[in-house]
Parts: C-alpha cells; sequence; structure tokens
C-alpha cells in the first residue's frame, strides 16, 4: 500500500512510502520521496501506485468522491501566523499582558493590522484566521477597562518600559483634537477651537510622551475645553501615578501661560515652554538698541522675560544680557533666542505672501476673512504698513522659556530638547493615520475613555515595532499580513505548511530577536 506521513521535523515535509502490513504493523518496503508542498505530493502518490505490487491494496485517503483527484489535500485553515505572533510578543515585553484580557488584547492587535470599529475588528481577526472573542464580549470588555483600570495598568508598563530601556527625566507634551460622527453636543462632546477649522463635537486630547515619540500619558477632556488648560492635570497624574519628584516638560507655545508656568515650578517641575515672536521686542529691548536688527546665522541670546507683561527686567544700557537666577529676577523667566538664516528666508516669504492678500482685499478681492496686516482707519481697510515692518524686524528668531539655569542646562542644550517636540506630534500623526484614533463613534464617556485606552497601548506597540525595526506600521504589516500558515488535510492526517520568509520579514524577526517557526 502506499503510505503517507508527515515528517516528524518542523520542515513541514510529507513522506510517501510503499509499505506492507506484517504482524500488525506497518514495515517500509520502500521510501518513494519527500514532498515539500501540493505539486510534489501528487507527482510522488502517483509514482508511488505505479510501484505497488499487483493486488496490494493502496491506504485509504479517506478523500471526498467530488470529483477531486487521488490524492489531493484539503485546505481547512490559514492563518497569518507570524504577524500574530510578532504583535503578540510585542504586547508581551511591554507588559500589556497584566491586564489579564483577551478581548482587551485582540482589539489592540486588531486596531494595528486594521483599524476601524469595533464590530468590524471581529471580521479583521476572522480574515488573518485568528480564533476570537465574540462581539459581545468585546463590547464587554470596553466596560471592564473603566472598571478594572486598564489605562492605569498600561500606563504603568509604558513607564516601566521606557524608564528602563530609555531616559524619562525630559517628558514632551501636546495636545490634539477628536472629533465625532455626532451632530449633538453633550456633557464632554461639545464643538470647540479646531485646527481643521471643523464644527463637529470634538474631545481635547493631551499626550505626554519620552523624547523618542514613546507614549506614558494620555487624557481627555470637553471639547470646548482650552488647551492651556489640559497641561497641568495631566502633569499631576503622571507624577502621582509614578511618585516622581523632577524632571523636565517640554511644551509648544499654545501651553505658555502664566498660570502654567507657575503651577510646573511651585511643583519643582522644570520647563521648555515655545514662546510667541511677539514678546521678542521686550526680551530683546537691549539687543535692539545696541545691535539694531542684525542677528547672525544661529546666533544665541540668553536673556529674561518678564513673568506677566509688561517690560522686561534688563538694563537696556547694558551690552550684557543679564543672566537669569530666580533670586535674582524673582518677576521673570530665563528666555532663550535663536536666530537661522533659513528661518529668516521662509518667515520672509510668509509675510511677503500675507502682505500680498492684504493689498488684494484692500484692492477689492474677495476673502473668506480679514487677512493679516488690514486694519481699519476712520472706517477704511488700509495696509498695516508698521504691523508689516515689526513682522521683519523678527524674521528668523524663535524663541524659548525655561526655569532651567544656565548653569545646568547651556542655552543650545534647551533648544535641542524643545525640538525633541517632532516626536510628539509624529505620536499623534500615528494615532491619527495609521491608528485611525478619529473620527470616534462611540457616544458615552466610559466608551470613549476605552476606546483612547486601546489607542494609547496600540500606539506604544506601533513606536516600539518601528524603534525596533525600522519599518512604520503600515509596511511591517503589509510585510508579514500575506505570510500564511496553511493546515492541509490529507489522508485524514493534517499538515501544515507555511510561506517562505521574504528578506524583509527575515529582517523584522532579527530585528525583535525573534526565531523563524
Amino acid at each position: 500500500m502506499v503510505f503517507v506521513r508527515k515528517s516528524p521535523g518542523r520542515s513541514g515535509s510529507t513522506y510517501i512510502q510503499i509499505a506492507e502490513r506484517r504482524d500488525g504493523r506497518d514495515v517500509v518496503l520502500e521510501h518513494v520521496g519527500t514532498a515539500r508542498n501540493e505539486a510534489e505530493l501528487a507527482t510522488l502518490l502517483e509514482k508511488a501506485r505505479a510501484k505497488i505490487h499487483p493486488g496490494q491494496g493502496e491506504l485509504d485517503l479517506n478523500l471526498p468522491s467530488d470529483g477531486r483527484p487521488s490524492g489531493t489535500g484539503v485546505i481547512t485553515g490559514k492563518r497569518s501566523a507570524l504577524l500574530w505572533r510578532v504583535l503578540e510578543t510585542v504586547y508581551t515585553r511591554l507588559g500589556f499582558d497584566v491586564v489579564g484580557d483577551e478581548a482587551f488584547k485582540q482589539l489592540v492587535l486588531a486596531r494595528l493590522i486594521e483599524p476601524t470599529s469595533k464590530a468590524d475588528s471581529v471580521r479583521v481577526l476572522a480574515e488573518i484566521g485568528i480564533a476570537h472573542a465574540s462581539l459581545r464580549t468585546m463590547f464587554r470588555s470596553l466596560a471592564r477597562a473603566q472598571e478594572h483600570g486598564y489605562r492605569d495598568q498600561v500606563a504603568k508598563a509604558c513607564f516601566t518600559h521606557a524608564s528602563s530601556s530609555g531616559d524619562v527625566s525630559l517628558c514632551l507634551y501636546d495636545v490634539t483634537t477628536l472629533y465625532f460622527e455626532a451632530e449633538d453636543e453633550d456633557a464632554l462632546r461639545k464643538v470647540g477651537y479646531s485646527k481643521e477649522r471643523r464644527v463637529d463635537p470634538q474631545i481635547v486630547v493631551g499626550l505626554l510622551v519620552d523624547r523618542e515619540g514613546f507614549p506614558l500619558e494620555i487624557g481627555c477632556f470637553e471639547g470646548n475645553h482650552a488647551e492651556t488648560r489640559t497641561l497641568i492635570p495631566i502633569i499631576e497624574g503622571f507624577k502621582t501615578r509614578h511618585n516622581l519628584e523632577h524632571f523636565v516638560i517640554v511644551a509648544d507655545a499654545g501651553m505658555l501661560s502664566a498660570t502654567n508656568l507657575k503651577a510646573l515650578d511651585e511643583a519643582g517641575m522644570a520647563f521648555i515652554v515655545g514662546s510667541r515672536a511677539t514678546k521678542a521686542p521686550v526680551d530683546l529691548e537691549a539687543h535692539f538698541r545696541w545691535h539694531g536688527d542684525h542677528f547672525t546665522d544661529g546666533q544665541i541670546v540668553d536673556t529674561i522675560t518678564p513673568k506677566i507683561g509688561g517690560r522686561g527686567a534688563s538694563d537696556v544700557n547694558k551690552r550684557a544680557e543679564p543672566v537669569w537666577d530666580p533670586d535674582q529676577f524673582p518677576n521673570s523667566w530665563r528666555a532663550v533666542w535663536a536666530y537661522s538664516g533659513k528661518r529668516a528666508a521662509r518667515d520672509g516669504k510668509t509675510i511677503t505672501a500675507q502682505e500680498n492678500r492684504a493689498k488684494d482685499m484692500i484692492a477689492g478681492a474677495k476673502t473668506p476673512r480679514t487677512p493679516r496686516f488690514v486694519k481699519n482707519r476712520n472706517g477704511e481697510r488700509v495696509l498695516d504698513e508698521a504691523a508689516i515692518a515689526r513682522a521683519r524686524k523678527l524674521v528668523g528668531l524663535k524663541g524659548y522659556v525655561s526655569n532651567i539655569p544656565a548653569s545646568v542646562m547651556p542655552a543650545r542644550e534647551v533648544i535641542e530638547s524643545y525640538h525633541d517636540l517632532w516626536q510628539v506630534e509624529a505620536s499623534f500623526r500615528m494615532s491619527k493615520s495609521d491608528l485611525r484614533a478619529r473620527p470616534i463613534f462611540h457616544y458615552t464617556r466610559e466608551a470613549i475613555e476605552a476606546h483612547l485606552t486601546i489607542v494609547f497601548a496600540a500606539l506604544a506597540i506601533a513606536r516600539f515595532l518601528h524603534k525596533s525595526t525600522g519599518f512604520s506600521l503600515k509596511k511591517l504589516i503589509r510585510t508579514l499580513r500575506p505570510l500564511q500558515e496553511i493546515t492541509v488535510q490529507i489522508a485524514g492526517h493534517e499538515h501544515i505548511a507555511a510561506d517562505p520568509l521574504t528578506p524583509e520579514a527575515s529582517e523584522i524577526l532579527q530585528a525583535l530577536e525573534l526565531e523563524p517557526n
């Protein structure tokens, strides 16, 4: 008889042999060959049938009588096993398995594979061959996320990873808005300021990351909540959760408010916050008096800025800029200003374009809103020549406000630390595009918070994968998802075959220190 059996190793090969039954056991008479795919299997089966002795039977292959050729295998399952293994491995490495909720894990990993609604996540998991929880169980996991504090557990795991593999002495903060496909407002979802000029109900989301963009804390606020009022609650929550005392907070000019800076300083927090160009004439008054509008490319001016409006505390009669000291200048913060020739050229083009729009409007052209450099004089719109001159005087300048003394952090390091803010912006872009955090289709605060917890966990995995492999999330999913593990039933036995690894897949596994199956 023809005897078919799977190789005992991991190769997935199949042995085809001619055997006979002796004393209750199968004795192999001849080894015909080893099949590594379905085509080789069919060829070797035909070869074996031609060799069997007259009158010898053929092993019953239990094949259906539906017209398929004898020896044809039946595919009983397909899985993107390698992709799922990679995602599950990183989920565990980051410590998220502490949550202990399989449905929550599946929602997080499904969002990485194909971000969609919670209901459609079942379809995503089914398409990659993963045995998944029921839709009802998944929705119950959203409630469990709030009841059992999944956000706290995930945030603690993120902090443990970041502090053990990186540096959390400097954290970056920014805010964004997430809108809803809804018409009516409620206590949380409200129409507020939108950089995209949307009029949909929205929420304001604050995100704290380390200097490499790995997420550490996330929080949401009412849609009409001022961005400046989100910073302190997020920072206080972060400090309390991890029992921290001192670290540096970096934020853009949108967070620059006297209340925020005072609160951070009183809490013993160091900060670096972007300044506004309108502050330059006051902060650099002495420079403008002694040097005029002249700056050299890369020039840095380390000086002071008043905490609340008014005139600066520096003496314009002195050439030297004052060195900020909290005891000597209790009503001022440290201010660092830097000049860039490239920024000056870019700013100059922007001002010229704004000036031209202003002239066009004064000449009668219709614009959706009043452009910059247009003012009213006796009921008539005229070009604001003085504002244009002031703006051109400040081209190329970028300011930074801090409470870190120069003896602790040099001016150039202040600037470089601020420029790390692109990392939090990159994380927001990833959460909005790759993970499609918006629009949100939930309508209760509990479900919205649970959704943000899922996005938060998925973002951490995405950032880990990008740092470890150098692959973007989209490229990684596109590389691993097509690699299938296929289960084939032949002669009543199941055989597993897998697509060969591509060079890119091998590179990912090597970067993550994973052995191929």
